[in-house]
C-alpha cells in the first residue's frame, strides 16, 4: 500500500479500485525533490479531455503534454494587452528562489497592509503543476495572494504564460496587482556545484524585470543553521546569482542580525564586490514570526521551522519591510 499523487488535468479523475500505472522513481531513490509516487495512467480513463480553448502545449513532446490557453496567444481575451504594452512602470517584483519564501513574504506584506493585492508568478524551476503546492492553496484560502501565473512549462495557474517576460506583463497589466512575488514551485534542484542549481533563474529574472521597466527586489537565501558550509551566511546560490549571473542592478535586502553574523555577511558582500552592481539595503525582519502566527502559517524550509532557522525567516521579513516602504 502506498500513496500517490494524481493530477486530474493529466490523467483524469480517480476512484477507489481503479488500476493505475505509477512513477515510483523519486521514492525509490529516496529523494526529497519529487519524493512521492505519481500516477502516469489510469486504465479507467481511456483518453484525455481535449476540449476548451488554447493552442499552447506545456510539457511539450512528452506523453503528458497538456493544452492550455496562454494569456498572450491570439484567442486570449488579454491578447491586446501584450501588443500595446510599453513598460512595467516601476511595478515591484520580489524575486525569490525557494518556494518556502512565498508564504512568509506574502503574510508579512499583508500584515503590514491588509488591502495590498499580491500576485504570484510560479516559474518552472521546481514543481511544474501548481496544484502540488499546498502553500498556494493555503495562501489563496487565507486571501494572502490574489492570483497566480504559471510560466514556461509550469501549469495550472489562474493565467498561463509562455515565458517570464509575458508573465511579468500579465501580472501587471492583466492581474493589476500592487506587488508580485516570483519564485519556483516546490522542489529546488541543486548539485553542490557552482552553477548546477535551478535557483540560478533568479539572475535572468532580475534582468527581465529591468528590461521591461520594473523594480526588482531580490530575496537572498541566508542561513546560519544549514549543515552545508556552502549555504552558511549568504548561500552560494545567491552569491553566484548576484556576482555572475545577473547582468543588471537590483535592490538586495539583507536582515539586521547580530554583529558576528553581519560581519560574515558583509565580508561575503565585499569579497564578491556585490555593491558594484547591486544596491544593498539592511532592514529589520523579526516581525516575520508575528505575521506568520497571525495568519496561522506553519511554514518550513528544508524541513526547518522558524525556531530551527530564524535568520532565513528574518531575511524574508526584512525583504517584506523594505518592499512595503517602496510601495509608499
Amino acid at each position: 500500500m502506498a500513496k500517490a499523487v494524481n493530477y486530474n488535468n493529466l490523467t483524469g479523475s480517480i476512484n477507489k479500485g481503479d488500476i493505475v500505472v505509477l512513477n515510483t522513481t523519486a521514492v525509490n531513490l529516496g529523494l526529497g525533490t519529487g519524493g512521492c509516487h505519481f500516477i502516469i495512467f489510469n486504465y479507467n480513463n481511456k483518453s484525455k479531455d481535449i476540449h476548451g480553448k488554447g493552442h499552447i502545449m506545456k510539457l511539450r513532446y512528452t506523453p503528458q503534454q497538456i493544452k492550455c490557453l496562454a494569456a498572450e496567444e491570439k484567442d486570449s481575451p488579454y491578447y491586446n494587452e501584450f501588443n500595446k504594452f510599453k513598460s512595467l512602470d516601476g511595478h515591484i517584483f520580489i524575486i525569490g528562489t525557494l518556494h518556502s519564501m512565498l508564504g512568509p513574504i506574502a503574510a508579512m506584506l499583508k500584515w503590514y497592509n491588509r488591502d495590498l493585492k499580491i500576485n504570484y508568478i510560479m516559474t518552472d524551476g521546481g514543481s511544474l503543476p501548481i496544484y502540488f503546492s499546498n502553500t498556494v492553496k493555503l495562501l489563496k484560502q487565507k486571501e494572502l495572494i490574489e492570483n497566480t501565473v504559471t510560466i514556461g512549462h509550469a501549469f495550472g495557474g489562474d493565467l498561463e504564460c509562455i515565458n517570464i517576460y509575458t508573465g511579468l506583463i500579465a501580472a501587471k497589466e492583466v492581474l493589476k496587482g500592487d506587488i508580485t512575488i516570483i519564485a519556483m514551485g516546490p522542489g529546488i534542484v541543486g548539485t553542490g556545484t557552482k552553477y548546477g542549481f535551478s535557483g540560478i533563474e533568479q539572475g535572468y529574472i532580475i534582468d527581465a524585470v529591468n528590461t521591461l521597466g520594473g523594480k526588482p527586489i531580490v530575496v537572498p537565501r541566508i542561513s546560519f543553521n544549514d549543515l552545508r558550509e556552502r549555504h552558511i551566511g549568504i548561500s552560494h546560490h545567491t552569491r553566484t546569482v548576484l556576482s555572475e549571473i545577473s547582468k543588471t542592478s537590483s535592490n538586495v535586502i539583507f536582515p539586521i542580525l547580530d554583529e558576528h553574523k553581519l560581519n560574515i555577511i558583509n565580508k561575503q558582500i565585499e569579497t564578491l564586490e556585490i555593491r558594484k552592481k547591486h544596491k544593498v539595503f539592511y532592514e529589520k525582519g523579526e516581525d516575520i514570526i508575528e505575521a506568520m502566527n497571525y495568519f496561522k502559517l506553519n511554514i518550513t524550509t528544508m524541513g526547518r521551522c522558524y525556531e530551527d532557522d530564524k535568520d532565513f525567516f528574518i531575511t524574508l521579513g526584512a525583504v517584506s519591510r523594505y518592499a512595503t516602504k517602496a510601495l509608499k
